[in-house]
């Protein structure tokens, strides 16, 4: 429970300046800020995790659908639970890089992720889309993909809000294998 406003803060050692609210400690975020699984330069070859996602099995990879040119593949660092990517399996930067068979591919395992999304569960929306290169907020600028975001009424509450931290119910093996089950024949 969080103290109310008005009560004196809970004395706690070692979490720096005292204020009103409590910690919750999200440790695993840190590999992230550090730029774990961040390629080391441009290239294929420079430690790109797109291009190495695909030679694991789909359970190691955290894949959800592989297609011809394009796959589905879990968000490590989820904004919600379910948060996946549509990735091309060649390794490009720039969506006008694609080719059509690419773009019709990226397209329809996107429409196909919502549906997966829907039927698992219930997502009531989405947020989906790219960031093109690092200055517009691209983490791995260099290999194209496109984030799907389920989103439900309510799922921003006080704890990304106030607390800057997500929670999320379910573990990544559990979700992939949930979405793959609900995938679309």
């Amino acid at each position: 429970m969080l103290p109310s406003m008005t009560s004196e803060p809970e004395q706690q050692i070692g979490v720096g300046t005292q204020d009103a609210f409590q910690r919750l400690w999200t440790p695993h975020r840190m590999a992230y800020i550090q730029g774990e699984n961040k390629p080391t330069g441009p290239g294929a070859d420079d430690g790109c995790p797109f291009c190495s996602i695909p030679a694991k099995s789909d359970e190691d990879g955290l894949i959800v659908r592989r297609g011809e040119h394009v796959y589905a593949v879990l968000n490590l660092y989820p904004y919600n639970g379910g948060h996946l990517m549509t990735v091309p399996y060649r390794h490009v930067a720039d969506y006008t890089e694609l080719t059509g068979p690419e773009t019709a591919e990226l397209a329809e395992l996107t429409k196909q992720a919502m549906r997966a999304l829907r039927a698992a569960s219930g997502a009531h929306g989405f947020n989906i889309g790219m960031n093109q290169g690092t200055v517009a907020g691209a983490g791995i600028a260099a290999h194209l993909h496109q984030h799907v975001v389920p989103r439900w009424g309510g799922d921003t509450n006080f704890m990304p809000v106030v607390g800057h931290t997500k929670i999320l119910p379910q573990l990544l093996a559990d979700t992939r294998k949930m979405l793959a089950e609900a995938w679309p024949a």
